[in-house]
């Protein structure tokens, strides 16, 4: 399904029941943040969409918490439920077990001229809703009601937005999701962790002697295109190419009217600007994913050339801290959505599950068919090695039967199914940039335990027990009495 723009989607959420609006004044300063979090994280029923219409000092409302349940994920990407990602590229791609490696680069290569046919090649427009209203000389980044989520923030930010650059060699389009620390009027903290596209721009930028890097700060638009900045998605694959996917339509762009780049022409809001690598300036803290501050620290500045917004705009953020939170359902999609991908290289998986508890990187639970000795090391290693899941600090291997979802049947496989000498696995290696525990910036160990049932060949010649499990024929015989045992 693809909404026209973020309004038809809250008008979808207030149908379905899902949006509650707000008309008391609010504080952009740590209210917001406090009445969010509370909703968050209490009961399922009261968790829905927040619209506050009245933010002090500012014309424009704020809509936080769309993407925070799974039924609201799912409503944003136009499925029933967020399993459904995971079935529908399924059935795009043919998910044989690919033999070898070359097998499995051509699997990857048939998945971008999949995604390019079937979601549509975005197309340009030259006139934009987002164009409504054009700031250049008068543009300010204090009109937008940006957030200071936690106490201890170095400042306010600009959260949920897609953020998008150019690679200075091919041109390729780049969309990422990166906080953005609002200075002043005209400039801004851009920060795109060393492992992501953006940071990468800016080191070719600096190789290429290209300094600037002109850039766009998106926001809102099809809840599809906005979700799809935060996907790690392989090289060579643009984000809104899947954006289309997952709309069923393509995305129209319209040029900037400051910067040679093209944006989405439903958004909201557009700053338009460039990222100057030489004008390094201190960032944070910032209240974190992770549940913890991560600390200030240097990185390039934003500068403003231009913004342009709809006649009635809407100002779409998020908050992180303690899970679970926003992040972890659009993390969790990404989790459906990618599922087909890594069995794309790794055949033998036959699901996955990134807990809450884990933050995305911290751990992965992996249920396979295992097939020989060693089995599970060679998906360990094999994930490791595979875009950003190189930063997995925790790699969970367990048997093909097994619930990776149930997280009390995760741990018990575990705690039994392990002897710590024989089946756990230390390596170094890069991990999240924000792990405040790695012994270096953006370097640590990282773990990885085999919980999965063990034989002669795995060196275990003791023989493996049975687990407990009651006949066929006793359950069905409870079936059929149970409603003369008064237990009901």
């Amino acid at each position: 399904m693809a909404y026209k723009n973020l309004s038809e989607f809250i008008e979808k959420l207030e149908k379905e029941g899902e949006l509650i609006r707000i008309t008391v004044p609010v504080s952009h300063e740590l209210e917001i943040t406090e009445i969010t979090d509370r909703i968050s994280k209490g009961p399922a029923n009261k968790n829905k969409a927040l619209l506050f219409e009245n933010v002090v000092g500012y014309d424009m409302p704020v809509l936080i918490n769309a993407f925070g349940s799974a039924r609201r994920m799912a409503m944003a990407l136009g499925v029933e439920t967020l399993e459904e990602l995971n079935h529908n590229l399924s059935r795009l791609i043919d998910m044989k077990l690919p033999e070898g490696f070359g097998a499995a680069m051509g699997r990857a290569t048939e998945l971008l001229s999949a995604l390019r046919a079937v979601g549509l090649k975005p197309h340009k427009v030259k006139k934009a809703p987002c164009q409504e209203v054009v700031h250049i000389e008068d543009a300010s980044l204090n009109m937008l009601p940006a957030l200071k989520c936690w106490p201890h923030d170095g400042g306010r930010y600009i959260t949920l937005m897609q953020v998008i650059t150019r690679d200075p060699i091919t041109n390729q389009r780049n969309v990422g999701m990166y906080r953005v620390q609002i200075f002043d009027d005209k400039t801004a903290a851009m920060h795109w962790q060393r492992h992501k596209g953006g940071a990468e721009h800016e080191r070719l930028a600096r190789e290429t002697a290209k300094p600037i890097i002109p850039a766009a700060i998106v926001l809102g638009g099809d809840p599809a295109q906005m979700w799809c900045a935060s996907a790690p998605l392989p090289p060579g694959i643009d984000e809104y190419l899947l954006a289309g996917w997952l709309r069923g339509k393509p995305v129209e762009f319209v040029d900037c009217v400051t910067q040679p780049l093209e944006v989405p022409a439903n958004a909201e809001i557009v700053i338009e600007g460039y990222v100057d690598p030489n004008d390094q300036r201190i960032e944070g803290p910032f209240g974190d994913h992770t549940g913890f501050y991560t600390p200030a620290d240097t990185f390039p500045t934003f500068h403003v050339t231009a913004i342009t917004h709809r006649r009635q705009a809407i100002y779409p953020t998020t908050i992180v801290g303690k899970p679970p939170m926003e992040d972890y359902w659009m993390g969790k999609a990404t989790e459906r959505l990618f599922l087909p991908l890594m069995k794309i290289f790794q055949g033998e998986i036959v699901d996955v599950n990134m807990p809450a508890e884990g933050v995305f990187h911290n751990l992965i639970i992996v249920s396979i068919r295992k097939r020989y000795p060693g089995h599970p090391q060679k998906v360990m290693y094999g994930l490791w090695g595979l875009g950003l899941m190189m930063l997995t600090k925790c790699i969970v291997i367990v048997d093909h039967d097994v619930d990776v979802h149930n997280l009390s049947d995760v741990a018990w496989r575990v705690l039994g199914n392990v002897d710590w000498r024989r089946d756990v696995v230390i390596v170094d290696g890069p991990v999240d940039q924000l792990d405040h525990s790695a012994v270096r910036d953006s370097f640590g160990g990282k773990i990885g335990i085999d919980a999965t049932a063990k034989g002669p060949a795995d060196g275990h010649p003791r023989g493996w027990p049975e687990e407990i499990e009651m006949s066929p024929e006793i359950k069905a015989l409870v079936d059929e009495r149970w409603s003369l045992y008064g237990l009901d």
